[in-house]
């Protein structure tokens, strides 16, 4: 219930404003390899996958039951 709670409060009731694939200067400053798709939300907030909560390098998106937004 407590990661619900964080979750809604972070996005619930947010439009997405901008998509972009994270730029070779952002990986590179991360110490990823694979680039993910980003969105940013109308809060100023960015949203992108990550291969676990430990921040190793980024992850493939999941968009409904059929498609994949990949890393590059």
């Amino acid at each position: 219930k407590q990661w619900t709670e964080k979750a809604e409060k972070l996005l619930l009731g947010k439009k997405i404003v901008k998509v972009q694939w994270m730029g070779e200067d952002d990986a590179e400053e991360m110490d990823w390899h694979s680039k993910p798709v980003c969105i940013q939300l109308d809060d100023g907030n960015w949203i992108f996958p990550m291969r676990d909560d430990e921040g190793n390098d980024g992850g493939a998106l999941a968009v409904g039951p059929e498609e994949t937004l990949p890393v590059f």
